[in-house]
């Protein structure tokens, strides 16, 4: 019987990888973004790639509680049996001292990161609850883990994250879902173009000398994750390029 997954933030980076890797699995995909243009097309590619899966996009902006409530009730019928849940919309706003930080960018990332985190498990939930099963995949990062200069805010929502991630494998441990944390380093998407605003070449220096992970090296490690046995619950992943270390120490050649 196909799996369905139900993927947040899927129109690019980790989380249009997502689809393209679980898609080539076998996997049934529920896809929503804010751009459901994109959605559309990788709709289109996946469907010709792999016939034999069905998928479902529509547009979504997870910081609205009333948007997301509503999108997710209206949902047919065969779209609400979600079997995995990947938390993957997040993003991260400027890379100033607190001091002089933004504070609409503090409002974009803590809505986004944290609330609509939140927004999209508590919809979520009682669905997989009442299957008695399901696997809910958070997407952190090392700025979960530590905090590094200038990253304050970013950091402080992907704290909360992980201690999300934690309190939810309490919280679900008697109804039988699983959850995973999944915490890269340095990943070559659209992240530093976002966190920059569209500086694009500021972006692309983040990732001088070195190779950083793609996208694809986190959708691959999180199907892995989902193809344990259903005895097995991998709680907690720290990903990193060979050329990393830590938040800070990078080895550029």
């Amino acid at each position: 019987m196909q799996k369905t997954v139900f993927i947040t933030g899927a129109s690019s980076g980790i989380g249009k990888a997502c689809a393209e890797v679980l898609a080539k699995a076998g996997y049934n995909l529920l896809l929503c973004a804010r751009r459901h243009e994109k959605l559309v097309q990788l709709k289109h590619e996946l469907s010709n790639l792999y016939p034999t899966i069905h998928i479902h996009t529509f547009e979504l902006d997870v910081r609205h509680a009333q948007e997301v409530q509503q999108a997710i009730t209206a949902l047919p019928e065969e779209w609400k049996k979600i079997d995995v849940l990947i938390n993957n919309a997040g993003l991260s706003q400027g890379l100033d001292p607190i001091q002089t930080g933004n504070i609409d960018d503090w409002d974009r990332m803590i809505d986004t990161n944290i609330k609509g985190f939140l927004y999209v498990s508590r919809q979520v939930i009682p669905l997989m609850e009442a299957t008695g099963a399901g696997h809910i995949v958070n997407l952190g990062s090392i700025a979960g883990k530590e905090v590094y200069p200038n990253g304050n805010v970013y950091c402080a929502t992907k704290h909360a994250v992980d201690a999300l991630n934690k309190a939810m494998r309490i919280d679900l441990l008697p109804k039988g879902i699983k959850v995973t944390g999944i915490n890269p380093g340095m990943v070559e998407t659209e992240f530093s173009e976002v966190r920059f605003k569209g500086d694009t070449e500021r972006a692309a220096h983040v990732y001088d000398g070195l190779t950083p992970l793609s996208g694809t090296d986190i959708a691959e490690t999180i199907l892995f994750v989902l193809s344990r046995p259903a005895h097995v619950c991998i709680n907690d992943l720290l990903i990193m390029p060979t050329a990393q270390a830590n938040g800070t120490l990078v080895n550029r050649k």
